[in-house]
């Protein structure tokens, strides 16, 4: 008998995660049917993604491109939605039993809350949704029987050393870093950084708003904050080693001194496959990891001077509540004005640590909660971008 295929819903289609997942799918050859489709304002290739694909229910950024995206579908009645009411649809629609959730920042936590409330298999690799509210999904997993699975590089490479092991037995857990751009770039010369350098990362291939994070290293910073949730563990328990070769992804140590690492070709179809289909691992006829090409594997600790956004997430991670949501907030602000190249690459850390200077935590255990102190810090970020 064949293989039943899986239902699939994507969110974030059109992003350098969702566009991996559809090669992840062809590849896998029918295990895996694509129910439903959720993207932003790049309807040319969602287009191109539901002719191909032709799934149930689509969801668009804008109410003007239903029409467009609605004709396409003549032929089998499909369903378009738009905004984030739309994603938040696509999230919990009928017949997904596995749900990606990539859409970039803060914009992913309702639609992923959703998909948890409806107790799907979550393959994650919005970090944000747990960064805001790791405890409102963790309590939203328990109760709906939801499983969430990390596609993250570094988090499925914890995943899969942890496997079925005690978490007593863990004494650490240890994201790796490729250090971005400016890992060798001497201090004084990071305030000068354009935005055309910031985008060249050494190793990956991603979206502009997580390659900036990862020059500044706010990316990890939110990893770290992300795997306090995903895998129960205290903020002393979790670390971050430079490590620029990128082929070890994570590394964990045990409490009788053993470390297990995980190592693999930075592609991430590699762990956005082991999502789709844990705990089956196939063949994915992706490139594999030649350590002897490799040649050496060094690691470093992180020198905060270079990368003082991650010192304030370490501080957001260990107060706890309103703080992670601040700290996101007040980055994505800064880094869409970077973007735009309305400031300085120096200017990020500065206006983070504005908003952040002297806030006390507060609960942030409710949708409420969160889009409260969301749009506050937000507000407060705008206050301290530069006029320049």
């Amino acid at each position: 008998m064949g293989q039943t295929s899986r239902g699939l819903a994507i969110l974030g289609s059109t992003g350098s995660i969702g566009t991996s997942v559809l090669d992840v799918v062809d590849r896998l050859g029918g295990r895996f049917r694509v129910v439903a489709l959720a993207a932003g304002s790049n309807v040319p290739l969602l287009a191109a993604q539901v002719e191909k694909y032709r799934p149930a229910l689509v969801s668009v950024g804008n109410k003007r491109d239903v029409v467009r995206v609605r004709s396409l579908g003549k032929g089998w009645g499909l369903k378009v939605v738009h905004g984030p009411e739309g994603a938040a649809e696509a999230a919990r629609v009928d017949g997904a039993d596995v749900v990606v959730s990539a859409i970039t920042g803060m914009n992913g936590f309702g639609p992923t809350l959703e998909a948890v409330k409806a107790g799907r298999r979550v393959a994650l690799a919005n970090k944000e949704s747990l960064v805001v509210g790791g405890a409102l999904i963790k309590r939203e997993a328990v109760r709906s029987g939801a499983e969430i699975i990390p596609v993250d590089s570094e988090h499925s490479g914890v995943f899969q050393c942890l496997g079925r092991g005690r978490r007593s037995h863990v004494r650490k857990v240890i994201l790796t870093a490729s250090g971005g751009p400016f890992l060798k770039t001497p201090l004084e010369e990071l305030k000068t950084k354009t935005l055309e350098e910031a985008l060249r990362h050494p190793r990956w291939v991603m979206g502009k708003k997580v390659t900036v994070d990862s020059a500044t290293l706010m990316n990890k910073g939110l990893e770290l904050i992300e795997a306090r949730w995903l895998f129960d563990l205290d903020a002393s328990q979790l670390d971050v080693l430079i490590h620029p070769q990128s082929a070890v992804h994570a590394l964990v140590e045990m409490t009788d001194g053993s470390v297990l690492a995980q190592l693999s070709a930075t592609d991430m179809r590699v762990p956005i496959q082991l999502a789709l289909t844990w705990p089956e691992r196939l063949d994915s006829g992706l490139p594999q990891l030649d350590l002897a090409e490799v040649g050496r594997l060094e690691f470093f600790r992180v020198d905060e001077r270079r990368y003082p956004l991650f010192t304030l997430a370490k501080q957001a991670l260990a107060a706890g509540g309103s703080l992670p949501v601040a700290l996101n907030a007040a980055n994505e602000v800064a880094v869409a004005a970077f973007l735009e190249k309305r400031i300085l690459f120096a200017d990020i850390p500065a206006v983070v640590a504005g908003v952040m200077d002297g806030l006390q935590p507060r609960p942030a255990d409710s949708i409420e909660a969160i889009l409260e102190v969301d749009k506050d810090a937000r507000r407060q970020a705008r206050r301290h971008l530069p006029q320049r």
